[in-house]
Formats: structure tokens, sequence, C-alpha cells
């Protein structure tokens, strides 16, 4: 039994990069609805806060689905 210690650092490699990416841009996207309804008690509309949140929860689903569309394939 031999092992690709080279294709197994790059699975590790890769599968720590996309963890910090999602768990940040998720993150991102509450702080955005927090932000969003700060700005409303604040009187203003927070269209900007929406808009950037629903991108991250957007780019966040697209990854996940990008995820399993590897495995099923």
């Amino acid at each position: 039994m031999n092992i690709d210690w080279g294709a197994l650092g790059t699975v590790f490699v890769v599968a720590l990069v996309a963890a910090v990416v999602l768990t940040t841009l998720f993150a991102y996207g509450i702080r955005g609805l927090s932000e969003r309804e700060t700005a409303r008690e604040r009187g203003g509309t927070g269209a900007a806060q929406m808009t950037g949140s629903v991108a991250c929860f957007a780019v966040c689903a697209a990854v996940v689905a990008y995820g399993l569309y590897l495995i099923v394939a």
C-alpha cells in the first residue's frame, strides 16, 4: 500500500482554505445583517448591508453546491 503524500497534502491545504473562506464569508454575512438592523434603527435603509450579506451567503451556497457536485459526480 502506497500513500501519495503530495496528493494528501494538496487535499489538506484545499480543505483548510475552503473552510477558512466559507467561515469568513458566512461571518461577514451575519455581520452585514447585524449592521443592517443598526442602520435601520438609525433611520437608514440598510440596503447596502443587505446586498453584501446576500452576496456572501450566495457565494457560500455556491461553494457548497460545487463541493457536493464534485462528490456526487
